[in-house]
């Protein structure tokens, strides 16, 4: 860690060296530039005239600029103002004001291979900078729903280093293969995990291409939209601009679920005995007062198992640390970010090792771009991220699942070791033989058995380099690009085994205390560490060629692409044969497009791809698009509304994307066959075996690419009092979707377990999205900007791989959107036996009474069975997500704070009935609350009756657990005040949750709301700029 620190530091004072000039005969200018409303800019440019050498302000619109004496004029800009020279004039002091200028004729925005001014884009792209990126958020991918119209996200997980949200552009629109977007780093692909290693410092812009037109280019790739994210580069300053932010948090779960306690669990445990009438052996009385009274813990365990193995909260820290520059012919920006997180399990002295869970992540960019002549450019980028997990070697999710299901009396989490006992060789509790414990794992042994090291490091390497060719034609440019990005990751697992004990006979002596035996369960285990390693890693190869046209003649303005791609990935340690060969892809793409006096735009795109996924004669495929807009504010009969608009465009544009990848598999045109394999069944009845070689894959010839039809449709308007709205309707139409078609042949043939790929899949995706903003100057000191999204995706499965269902039309997925599932329709629960006697019969498992959930017989055959389900609920990935972003700033005080909701998603709540199989598993407190009981015969209780064991009739997906996802929280908040070159500022994340659902956070999902719950962020930092 120290070389690649002296390697940063290294980098740093070689950067200051290329940007020196002469430091004679110089004079010192100082100033403050401010806007027409007395408001200071911050970040605004301050740039001798005629060389590369300038400054920026600083929070107060202050700057300090050492100028040759030669020098005769200073020109000041700054983005959606009017660029100002001013005469220098032997003065030492030159305050200046900027005038806001039209943005939309400055303003560029990145596009599909290229950028474009934003009054000339046709397609449908998003966009967001780098102040929106909330450094309270755990990750970037965390910080686009609710800020970026077409994006839809939700965090399903608040465990460190599985943290970030997943998300997605416009929707879903398949139900196979990969439905994630292509994220792009400065033009490479890397994943999401990526992603959300990145600082919101290095960060300059976030693009979200989301229509036909912006993301045709990319063909193979861009079916699902396209985020691209472009980092920072060099600036041509008169010293280096560094950046410090160092902050410290604390999280904790935003919701925990709450259980009963020991005695409680006994009572209803018995209840659920007694009144099932199974006959097991109950809870004494003596155990009941025993537990209460507190009288042993080892004899009369009453274990909290949460608060006993869990932290109320964990503490975290990252620190940042930015330079960017640069001299006359070289410019460069320099990031490094360390973040430290902690997870919440309590670390015990039972080992040397600590099991809490540790994530230390490393993050370092490099930028260095230069002018090598007035014709020709490179850049060198270089991503490097190191990251560092420690934890247990039990799986963190079943420790945390363990955790919560475990009673509290089923045993302690261990007992005293006798008097010179190996200290290590813990007597964990534990339990076998009965009915009631059989051989349940003690979750403490399994959190403190072992630990569990990982180290990964991602590097991404991109050369570009540009060339003017004017010698050829004016506006002729090549530009090349060339990556190389190598992830690897090393696993280093030890572990021991484990000895658990159980409470034997055990008597009270005259003064109280206990005396006891214990039963050791199972064979004795050695308790030396074993090891395990494992590593795996991949590593990709990208290039990009390209010829670029663009000329301004006139009142016109055209300009050209054409482009060729070509991409090698590998796996580090391949698995079989099939993983051991390169994954190749290449492209052509191209666009033209045509801008007469910013009124009339139009523009065509292309890709034309290859895929291995295919064979010959469907291996390339054609995806092209068209664009056009019109804006209506620039022409002349508009100029009577200009004092109140400032931009109307509308603009359509169609096309086709295309997908090659399905899922996990490769060559589905080839058969893939095991001549080591253990034979095949066939028959009726699958009883006739034969051995030999199987089929693993049969091969389709005739498979070919999924593609993408879309349409948009969007209109902008921006007023001049500061309101700017942007809506867009989309239309996409999903045909040749992969599917397995394998679980639809008859085993017969004895193909079960063949892979078999089809194209036979159709699904209409459509819907809007619309953006509203308002920046308002409020005298001098009081601004406010505010941002509403709102996001409407919703798809409707039109083909599916299914049987016909024309005896059952009630179970097929067609007319539903992806993801809806099975489940009956709860009416209530039973009153008596009686109406269980004289209703359908429920042929659903376990034996239906008094209290048991009462289903509608669907098909009227006076028999309730899978043929009663139907389609219900709204999909699990939410098909409405909205936001409300403010920004307030009072002086040198500043408050910015994100409201971000989704709405029409659910999911069903299952995996919590109490007791189990085993009869170990805990009782939820709003279980034992409201559940039916002779004492509380409610029919629409939240419970059904008591049961010991799963009761299959009542565990069905059904109306019954059908819950409504909706929420709206308080994403994040912050609250700074600047001082100077320093600003202070304290944040939150997750801070605020309003829904229905209040078992657990809403954003987690559906299940028993177990899992690793999310986190509320609190933050408290300091950040530093000098200039």
């Amino acid at each position: 860690m120290k070389k690649l620190f002296t390697f940063f530091l290294l980098s740093l004072l070689l950067s200051f060296s290329l940007e020196g000039y002469s430091q004679s005969d110089q004079t010192t200018i100082m100033g403050t530039i401010i806007d027409v409303d007395k408001t200071p800019i911050y970040g605004a440019n301050v740039i001798i005239q005629g060389t590369t050498i300038g400054t920026t302000t600083d929070f107060d619109g202050k700057y300090t600029l050492k100028v040759p004496t030669s020098a005769t004029s200073l020109t000041f800009s700054y983005l959606g103002f009017t660029t100002k020279t001013v005469l220098i004039e032997n003065r030492s002091v030159i305050n200046v004001t900027l005038e806001a200028s039209s943005a939309e004729l400055d303003e560029i925005v990145i596009v599909g291979f290229g950028s474009q001014k934003k009054i000339s884009v046709v397609g449908a792209v998003s966009t967001m900078a780098s102040e929106d990126l909330r450094s309270a958020n755990t990750t970037i991918s965390s910080s686009l729903a609710g800020n970026v119209a077409g994006i839809i996200g939700v965090q399903r997980s608040g465990q460190p280093g599985a943290d970030g949200a997943s998300f997605y552009i416009r929707g879903v629109a398949t139900y196979s293969g990969v439905s994630n977007p292509l994220i792009l780093l400065d033009g490479v692909e890397i994943s999401q995990g990526d992603l959300n290693s990145l600082s919101p410092e290095v960060i300059e812009s976030v693009s979200v291409l989301k229509d036909a037109t912006a993301t045709a280019v990319y063909g193979t790739r861009g079916a699902n939209g396209v985020l691209i994210v472009a980092t920072k580069t060099g600036k041509n300053l008169d010293k280096p601009r560094i950046n410090v932010r160092v902050q410290s948090q604390f999280t904790m779960p935003t919701s925990t679920p709450e259980f009963v306690g020991g005695v409680e669990y006994m009572e209803l445990y018995n209840e659920a005995v007694t009144q099932r009438g199974t006959g097991e052996i109950l809870f004494s009385q003596d155990k009941i007062n025993g537990t209460r009274d507190g009288l042993n813990q080892y004899v009369f365990p009453n274990v909290d198992w949460y608060d006993a193995m869990f932290n109320d909260f964990a503490d975290n820290q990252e620190i940042n640390v930015s330079v960017q520059g640069g001299g006359k012919k070289v410019g460069y920006f320099m990031n490094a970010t360390m973040n430290n997180q902690n997870g919440m399990l309590k670390k015990f002295d039972v080992n040397s090792y600590d099991n809490n869970i540790n994530v230390r992540k490393f993050t370092f960019q490099n930028n260095i771009d230069a002018d090598l002549s007035s014709t020709t450019k490179v850049a060198l980028k270089l991503n490097t991220q190191l990251r560092y997990y420690n934890g247990p070697s039990t799986n963190v999710q079943s420790i945390f699942s363990s955790v919560m299901n475990t009673n509290p009396v089923v045993f302690p989490m261990y007992y005293p070791l006798e008097e010179g006992a190996d200290p290590r060789d813990l007597m964990y509790g534990g339990k076998s033989g009965g009915a009631v414990n059989d051989g349940f794992e003690n979750p403490f042994a399994s959190m403190t058995r072992g630990y569990t090291d990982n180290f990964q490091s991602t590097v991404l390497a991109t050369f570009t380099g540009e060339q003017k060719l004017d010698f050829i034609t004016e506006g002729l440019v090549f530009k090349g690009l060339a990556s190389f990005k190598n992830w690897s990751t090393t696993t280093v697992t030890r572990s021991k085994g484990y000895n658990q004990y159980e409470l034997g006979s055990y008597q009270v002596n005259a003064d109280g205390t206990y005396d006891y035996s214990l039963n050791q369960v199972g064979a004795a285990q050695s308790i030396s560490l074993g090891t395990s390693t494992a590593t795996s890693g991949d590593r990709r190869f990208y290039m990009q060629p390209s010829i670029e046209y663009k000329k301004s003649f006139d009142k016109h303005e055209v300009s050209g692409l054409l482009l060729y791609n070509q991409t090698e990935y590998l796996i580090n340690s391949p698995y079989d044969l099939s993983s051991s060969l390169p994954e190749r892809r290449m492209g052509y793409a191209g666009r033209v497009t045509y801008d007469f006096d910013n009124r009339y735009l139009f523009e065509a795109n292309f890709g034309y791809n290859g895929s291995e996924n295919f064979a010959e004669g469907n291996r390339f495929g054609f995806f092209p698009s068209v664009g056009a807009g019109y804006v209506i504010s620039n022409e002349k009969y508009f100029e009577g509304l200009t004092d109140v608009i400032d931009v109307l465009k509308i603009r359509a544009s169609w096309g086709k994307v295309g997908n090659d990848r399905i899922g996990g598999a490769r060559f589905p045109y080839l058969s893939d066959i095991d001549l080591n394999g253990s034979g095949f069944t066939t028959g009726v009845e699958q009883t006739t075996n034969y051995s030999g070689p199987v089929y693993n894959q049969f091969a389709n010839t005739g498979i070919s690419w999924e593609t993408a039809e879309k349409l948009d449709i969007g209109l902008q308007l921006d007023l001049t009092n500061g309101f700017k709205f942007n809506i867009d309707y989309f239309r996409e139409k999903r045909d040749n979707i992969f599917v397995d078609i394998s679980t639809t042949i008859p085993t017969v043939f004895g193909t079960s377990g063949t892979n078999v790929y089809a194209n036979l899949g159709e699904v209409l995706n459509k819907g809007f999205d619309f953006s509203l903003q308002y920046d308002k100057q409020i005298g001098e000191d009081f601004f406010i900007s505010s941002r509403g999204t709102f996001t409407f995706a919703r798809n409707k499965v039109l083909v599916n791989n299914e049987p016909a269902y024309s005896d059952f039309p009630n179970l097929s997925a067609v007319g539903y959107p992806i993801g809806t599932q099975l489940g009956y329709k709860a009416e209530r629960l039973f009153i008596d036996q009686a109406e269980v006697d004289n209703s359908p019969v429920q042929q659903l498992g376990g034996f239906v009474s008094a209290g048991d959930i009462k289903y509608t017989d669907v098909t009227g055959d006076g028999i309730i069975n899978s043929d009663d389900r139907v389609r219900m609920g709204n999909p699990a990935i939410p098909e409405i997500v909205y936001g409300l972003s403010t920004s307030i700033r009072y002086k040198k005080l500043d408050l910015s704070f994100l409201l971000q909701g989704v709405a029409r998603t659910s999911f069903f709540t299952s995996g919590f009935h109490p007791f189990g199989s085993q009869g170990v598993r805990n009782v939820l407190q709003w279980v034992a609350d409201d559940h039916y009981s002779a004492s509380n015969p409610d029919i629409y209780a939240a419970y059904p009756k008591l049961s010991k064991l799963d009761n299959g009739n009542n565990t069905q997906n059904s109306t019954y657990w059908l819950e409504d996802g909706s929420f709206l929280k308080l994403r994040s908040a912050e609250l700074g005040y600047n001082i100077g070159n320093t600003r202070i500022f304290l944040s939150g994340y997750n801070l605020l949750t309003f829904s229905k659902f209040k078992k657990w956070d809403p954003e987690q999902g559906g299940g028993s709301g177990l899992s690793y719950p999310t986190q509320s962020i609190f933050n408290l930092g300091v950040q530093l700029k000098f200039n």
